[in-house]
């Protein structure tokens, strides 16, 4: 009877004990699923959240490749938007046009100023010994993208055109760089003039107003026409401003 009632007592510790292990194993599955759920969620959550970033990166990237949203840039510098096949008696100027693709904006071929003081226009350089000063004409054996106009040895050079200098600006003469420009430009134009001295190189000047000298050509290059070069900062030809 002793020993049926010790045993009826260790089965019952037994059967707890196995009761007790399957509620802790029931807990622990339970917590691992809550976890793998929550894990879950965070990966959703992040894949969200990345996807978004991707959308609007992508929306950013097509918003700067995308031009004005209208035609003010043009039409505040008295410029008109037109198709870029059509004929401009001035100057096309890029992304001022709300369809940028098709469309570029015309600038009337507004005449600058005279370049040397004492001159009534603008003459460019004929050719002689040392070349032609026409745009892409010959000089020293070289094709150059730049119009020479024609002024005396230290000849008072007047601004074309209302802006602002910078500088100094050099180009390459045979093996070296020369550091004898100026830049002038404005919201309209941008130009590189050479074989000058200008006054300051960092100020604003108006149209007509003494901003330099032409440095001396004749001491270097014996009979040449005397001149200051023209360049515009796009390489374009300056021909329909001057």
């Amino acid at each position: 009877m002793k020993f049926l009632l010790i045993y009826t007592v260790l089965l019952c510790l037994f059967l707890m004990s196995l009761s007790l292990e399957n509620v802790k194993k029931r807990n622990e599955k339970e917590r691992m699923r809550k976890f793998q759920k929550g894990e879950r969620m965070k990966i959703v959550q992040s894949a969200k959240k990345l996807t978004a970033i991707i959308r609007a990166s992508k929306m950013l990237n097509r918003t700067r490749g995308t031009g004005p949203r209208d035609d003010m840039g043009c039409t505040s510098i008295g410029g008109i938007c037109q198709w870029n096949t059509f004929i401009c008696q001035g100057r096309y100027l890029k992304d001022k046009c709300r369809e940028g693709k098709s469309h570029q904006c015309c600038t009337s071929a507004a005449a600058w100023s005279t370049f040397c003081a004492g001159s009534h226009h603008n003459r460019v350089r004929a050719c002689d010994n040392y070349g032609c000063g026409g745009f892409n004409s010959k000089r020293m054996g070289l094709n150059i993208k730049a119009v020479d106009i024609v002024c005396d040895d230290y000849g008072i050079i007047n601004a074309p055109f209302s802006g602002s200098l910078s500088g100094p600006v050099g180009r390459t003469v045979g093996d070296s760089i020369q550091y004898d420009g100026v830049k002038l430009y404005n919201t309209v134009h941008c130009v590189k003039i050479f074989s000058i001295r200008p006054y300051s190189y960092s100020e604003s000047v108006v149209q007509g107003e003494a901003m330099g000298y032409l440095l001396p050509l004749q001491e270097r290059f014996s009979g040449i026409t005397s001149h200051l070069q023209l360049q515009m900062c796009d390489g374009s030809d300056p021909a329909p401003f001057i």
